[in-house]
């Protein structure tokens, strides 16, 4: 065992040892600053990868998933960061060996605590995440915490980025107008 890296779950194993990967064939969506390459994984220790584990390439099936996803993070610094532009991407991709722990309850099986999903304590999802990339998955599909959609947790060492990821489409993000949006569809309830 590597220094300071902690046993897996034997247990945890078990159970997504149990569970059948499937394909994943389709559209995906990643913002990021213009200037970086969004086909570039990282591993920043975030809900799905273990510090200093893997690179992971997050995604989400909704366009406007992936501008909360952000928009979260933008909204926790000091200062929003009006001049930076962003770009939202459309990605097609293609897996093979995903897991798929598509909604709540299957995150709560895994004891991952739903009730505080949305927080930044990623203990529990790093463990799947790990634990998941160990025994061969090429990623997860999961709930987003900060949209009504789905993500694509893509480990990139387990895919061809030549061949299984490839970018159709991108347009810069006017957050004051997603903003605004958001917030009449709040007002509204849709």
């Amino acid at each position: 065992m590597a220094a300071g890296r902690k046993a897996r779950d034997v247990d945890l194993l078990d159970a997504l040892d149990a569970l059948d990967p499937a394909p994943f064939d389709g559209e995906a969506w990643r913002v990021v600053r213009e200037g970086r390459d969004p086909l570039q994984g990282y591993p920043a220790g975030a809900r799905w990868d273990p510090p200093g584990g893997f690179d992971v390439l997050y995604t989400t099936l909704d366009p406007d998933g992936a501008r909360a996803e952000i928009f979260f993070h933008l909204m926790r610094a000091p200062v929003f960061p009006s001049r930076t532009v962003y770009l939202s991407h459309t990605i097609r991709v293609q897996t093979r060996k995903t897991l798929r722990l598509a909604d709540m309850s299957a995150l709560a099986a895994l004891k991952v605590d739903t009730a505080r999903y949305s927080e930044l304590d990623y203990t529990r999802t790093q463990a799947i995440a790990d634990a998941a990339h160990f025994l061969g998955f090429d990623g997860l599909l999961v709930p987003s915490a900060r949209w009504e959609c789905r993500n694509l947790i893509i480990f990139m060492d387990r895919i061809d980025p030549n061949d299984d990821l490839a970018v159709s489409a991108s347009e810069p993000v006017d957050w004051q107008a997603w903003r605004t949006r958001q917030s009449a569809r709040d007002d509204t309830g849709r």
